[in-house]
């Protein structure tokens, strides 16, 4: 994971520095200090989502390039099979396979998420940039947007305003199963 951290915070600086953002701009885009960005540019940190989503957002690149230093190239087709998403692991009680990675100039970020239980007691919130779409395939999830709360199981779906904070956690003692399409 150390690597891998460190791959996508070079990319990330090489990225900012090509396009002659700066530190500041970046940071002031992701809501955080200027401190706390130069210590995920230098790898220190590992990148939530909702980071990495508003950095690629910010560069005018798709999460994929962040991710693998390769940039998408199929434009009207895409087929992924059952478990070769890309592996996106950020935390770890989160695993995110994306499974739209190789379709270029994408209007919406498809997810298969499995959330593991854990201590539900704290819920860390994020927000991104657009709208997202859960879908629960297995399990439950407590899910809140704002001061919204809900438990959710599967065949149940919620739609929301992504910029507004919000977060999930496994409800039970089996691992919840999502679908997460995130809007452009």
């Amino acid at each position: 994971m150390g690597e891998q951290i460190q791959a996508i915070a070079q990319r990330l600086s090489m990225l900012r520095e090509a396009l002659d953002i700066t530190p500041e701009e970046m940071a002031k885009e992701l809501d955080i200090s200027v401190s706390e960005y130069l210590e995920y540019e230098a790898g220190k940190n590992d990148f939530a989502f909702s980071f990495l989503f508003g950095c690629a957002n910010k560069l005018g690149v798709d999460i994929v390039d962040l991710l693998t230093g390769e940039t998408p190239k199929l434009t009207y087709f895409s087929l992924v099979k059952d478990g070769e998403g890309l592996n996106i692991d950020r935390r770890k009680e989160y695993k995110y396979q994306h499974l739209a990675f190789f379709f270029k100039n994408k209007k919406a970020e498809p997810f298969h998420v499995t959330v593991a239980p854990g201590d539900n007691t704290e819920m860390h919130l994020n927000s991104h940039e657009g709208q997202e779409f859960d879908y629960v395939l297995k399990g439950s999830m407590r899910i809140r947007v704002d001061a919204q709360e809900a438990v959710v199981s599967a065949g149940d779906a919620v739609y929301y305003d992504s910029s507004r904070p919000h977060g999930m956690v496994c409800e039970g003692e089996e691992p919840c199963e999502f679908l997460a399409i995130i809007m452009k």
